[in-house]
């Protein structure tokens, strides 16, 4: 049976809307729960990745809850998050403010609602781009990681966490049995939807995962490209940086100091 909330086409953003109005109240503890708490450890990662300095602007892409924005912003960034998700705004909006009220972190923080296949900001604008279990749910990934490459300023970085594909036939077949049998069940257990949750392994099914984005990061000239595989590549990281004037196009920095 086909999983209610893929749609490939013109209904994809309409679908992946539906799946997050339904699961925002829920999403930060099934998160908890299906990944064992991992997932913390994996965006901590992501933001050693980042670099962040106090003062410089970053942009949260596809931010959800707020989870990657808020960290940013507690480094010292000005931060901007943003979803088409109005109910995972609404939870990362009262995030916000709880941390406010807390006076915790120094740098600023704003959320507002936007398709990350066209970014509403001037090209040049972001000295951090970083985007968490989004890429895979674009009608058009690769117009996403344009966008990104776009709004980063020269000599700015992009990561991108996501869920991976396993190199190993084994760990792969393993994982994806997890996927299609005891993601689900959590699912129709903690938000009423099976279908909510079985959503994960179809669009990773007909996502290109840790190689294909890697391969467009170069294809649009991003340099210093890694790929770090978590957990055996179940989850994968992809960082790059934007060439700056003094860096000749397919530079690799990333050889520099090793």
């Amino acid at each position: 049976m086909a999983n209610p909330f893929y749609q490939p086409g013109e209904q994809r953003a309409v679908k992946v809307q539906e799946l997050f109005a339904r699961i925002a109240p829920r999403y930060d503890l099934i998160n908890d729960l299906q990944s064992f708490g991992l997932h913390r450890y994996w965006k901590r990662r992501v933001i050693r990745l980042a670099r962040p300095q106090i003062g410089r602007r970053a942009l949260d892409v596809c931010c959800g809850t707020g989870d990657l924005a808020l960290d940013l912003a507690r480094h010292g960034m000005d931060v901007t998050g943003l979803d088409f998700s109005e109910p995972m705004l609404a939870v990362a909006r009262r995030r916000a403010a709880e941390r406010a009220a807390n006076a915790t972190g120094t740098g600023r923080l704003h959320f507002l609602a936007g398709d990350a296949q066209q970014l509403p900001f001037a090209d040049d604008s972001f000295d951090v781009v970083t985007i968490a279990y989004g890429l895979r749910n674009l009608a058009d990934w690769a117009a996403g990681l344009r966008e990104m490459q776009r709004v980063a300023r020269p000599g700015g970085r992009l990561v991108v966490l996501d869920f991976g594909k396993p190199d190993s036939r084994l760990v792969r077949g393993l994982y994806f049995g997890y996927l299609r049998a005891f993601v689900p069940w959590l699912g129709r257990v903690m938000c009423g939807s099976a279908g909510a949750y079985a959503y994960i392994c179809e669009s990773l099914q007909h996502y290109p995962a840790q190689h294909g984005v890697a391969a467009k990061l170069a294809e649009l000239g991003l340099v210093a490209g890694r790929t770090l595989a978590l957990l055996g590549g179940v989850m994968s990281i992809n960082y790059a940086e934007k060439a700056s004037a003094r860096l000749p196009r397919g530079f690799d920095s990333g050889q520099m100091g090793r």
